[in-house]
């Protein structure tokens, strides 16, 4: 990964970090995972996560583009 696109991943968890619940909820089999879209290089970056309240942990997941995110997520869960 490229200086560039570390520091918009990084940019990306402490916005996280600050609202862990900005993310979008999923429901069927990826019931309980977060997904924040957010721009690297101008692309489309999804990165995946749990947010666990009563701890306050983040838990990152998955990071990626769109193309075969969920089929991915979904394998690897």
């Amino acid at each position: 990964m490229y200086a560039r696109q570390r520091t918009d991943v990084d940019g990306a968890i402490r916005t996280l970090m600050e609202n862990p619940l900005l993310g979008e909820g999923k429901v069927g089999d990826l019931a309980g995972v977060l997904v924040y879209k957010f721009k690297i290089n101008k692309q489309l970056a999804l990165l995946a996560y749990t947010f666990e309240e009563t701890t306050i942990t983040l838990t990152l997941l998955a990071l990626g583009q769109h193309e075969n995110f969920y089929r991915e997520l979904k394998r690897s869960l």
